[in-house]
């Protein structure tokens, strides 16, 4: 079956809110095995929404329409589907009731009964998280679910109601694996599949380019997970002979959370010492829970007195090398390991931009070092991007040559 997403609301047009919605289904609808053509976005006006549940008919069995079911004026999708489908509206009492009793004890708005307003003959979804409930049609071989805008509301609706519904409209799923790569470009990661590329049938495989990173999605379709697994994995099997430790995760696994949960088995601590990253390398491991166990401190020494004074560096290396180079970067890792006593130190210095750069020493230059194992790494990055992507690929960087020596 096609599927179709409808994202129904002005503030989507005008870039105040982002399409989170569109996201969510379009993953869950794909592993109900039901493949979605394309995602419409349009305004709080009914001319053009009407045109729009034309349009994508035209091209799917199955539109998933989210938003437009509140109260006010300019929440329209309720009656523009039932002026589409040619069916009067009424308001649904067991609906009704349930809006009342979560307004017990406060004002109930006049206009909140049109939350309980709905097509007649119309499938209703629950809505435990909000007062409007969804609703699907279904006529002349096409579906129509709506579904409210607010994720929150959304996303267990759905997955409660809607996805028992549409389970029994097709006979097959869809799996994923998504396999991630660092330390690879996504066009050597193509150049070194390009057989299993070319070949690939069912499964499909497909590499997605994100910061610093590439994700290898391979995806199956099959009557059920089970079979679609067994034919995801002597292909999975084969991309890891292939990238082998370019590969430091899959689906939803955390590059810091796999090195943190590493460093927590070898019974090893680590501090951070940043210049030109400033605290991100720090932020992406005590994000993780529980990496207080693991992590001693973290310390942004963005000047030459910070790095001096708090980690022991010798004015003269700094004044013969300059803050940005590499023996500036390893004595950053030592010093940091040795001051703050633990068995890791690391470390970041370089030029994020978009000034500061000269033709020896350009924007993007960064150096990293590590203190490890009572020897030190240190590595020379040439990033491109702006300051924001310079320090963001650092970090990514910075975590994977941990994860390489650990």
């Amino acid at each position: 079956m096609i599927a179709e997403i409808l994202a129904v609301g002005t503030e989507l047009l005008l870039g105040d809110i982002a399409n989170t919605n569109a996201q969510f289904l379009s993953k869950a609808l794909a592993g109900l095995g039901i493949s979605v053509y394309g995602h419409t976005a349009v305004g709080d006006n009914p001319t053009r929404l009407k045109a729009a549940m034309k349009y994508t008919f035209n091209k799917a069995d199955i539109v998933v329409a989210c938003g437009g079911l509140g109260p006010t004026l300019d929440d329209i999708t309720k009656e523009v589907a039932a002026e589409y489908f040619g069916l009067q509206m009424t308001v649904d009492e067991p609906s009704w009731e349930a809006i009342k009793h979560r307004f017990a004890g406060r004002h109930l708005p006049e206009n909140v009964v049109r939350n309980a307003t709905v097509p007649i003959g119309s499938l209703l979804l629950p809505n435990h998280h909000g007062s409007a409930p969804g609703v699907c049609i279904e006529q002349c071989g096409k579906i129509l679910i709506l579904l409210p805008g607010p994720p929150h509301e959304l996303e267990p609706m759905f997955n409660k109601y809607a996805v028992p519904f549409l389970r029994q409209k097709t006979d097959r799923v869809f799996v994923s694996r998504v396999l991630k790569i660092i330390g690879v470009g996504e066009s050597n990661v193509e150049t070194i599949l390009k057989d299993l590329i070319d070949t690939q049938t069912n499964p499909t495989i497909a590499p997605y380019a994100k910061l610093s990173e590439v994700a290898l999605r391979i995806t199956a379709a099959a009557k059920d997970e089970s079979a679609a697994n067994e034919l995801i994995n002597p292909v999975a099997d084969e991309i890891y002979s292939r990238l082998g430790s370019n590969i430091y995760g899959e689906d939803d696994d955390i590059l810091a959370e796999i090195i943190l949960n590493t460093l927590k088995e070898k019974n090893q601590t680590i501090a951070i010492a940043e210049s030109c990253t400033g605290g991100l390398l720090t932020s992406a491991f005590v994000d993780i829970p529980g990496s207080s166990g693991v992590v001693m401190e973290g310390v942004v020494t963005y000047s030459n007195q910070a790095k001096t004074t708090r980690l022991k560096i010798d004015e003269k290396l700094i004044e013969t090398h300059g803050a940005v180079s590499v023996q500036v970067a390893a004595a950053m890792a030592e010093g940091i390991a040795s001051t703050a006593g633990a068995s890791i130190g690391i470390s970041t210095t370089g030029i994020a931009g978009p000034s500061g750069g000269t033709d020896e020493k350009p924007v993007g230059l960064v150096y990293l070092g590590l203190h490890i194992n009572g020897k030190t790494i240190t590595k020379e990055l040439r990033l491109i991007g702006d300051r924001n992507e310079i320090r963001a690929r650092a970090v990514i960087s910075a975590l994977d040559l941990l994860r390489l020596n650990i």
